[in-house]
């Protein structure tokens, strides 16, 4: 074989191996995404049993709190979604306030949150749910983040 030949296999092989590395990183990176979506897009961005983090207001007068489960209504000011979770909710968190919820969207279901987030000053809120917010006219609050 002659020695350009064997650069040439050299040269493929390596980009293969590249190839099958940046196949398997991508693969991998998928299912660790986490997309964000407001009350309102839910439905159309979001498919069922995918990872979603959920943002918007949290609707006053809707928390219940029984045993360990706690469910509320969140909404960008269009649409309201119910959501449920088991966890514990952050000491920031409050009726008609910002939340960002991340679980799982199940069509006819409640949004089942594994994490609660909340605001830590009274400025903040997501960018895409102030936007949103803006959009329609409902927002109140300063500038976004």
């Amino acid at each position: 074989m002659r020695r350009r030949n064997q650069r040439l296999m050299i040269i493929g092989v390596a980009g293969a191996v590249l190839a099958l590395a940046a196949a398997l990183t991508f693969a991998g990176l998928r299912d660790s995404v986490v997309y964000f979506v407001a009350p309102s897009e839910l439905a159309t961005k979001a498919q069922p049993g995918q990872r979603v983090r959920l943002g918007g207001l949290v609707v006053e007068g809707t928390v219940r709190r029984e045993g360990t489960i706690t469910t509320f209504a969140v909404t960008d000011g269009a649409v309201e979604v119910l959501v449920r979770t088991h966890d514990e909710l952050p000491d920031l968190f409050r009726e008609g306030q910002g939340v960002v919820c991340e679980g799982q969207y199940v069509p006819g279901q409640a949004f089942e949150a594994d994490r609660v987030l909340a605001k830590h000053d009274e400025n903040y809120m997501p960018r895409e749910v102030a936007e949103a917010l803006k959009q329609r006219g409902e927002w109140k609050g300063g500038a976004t983040p």
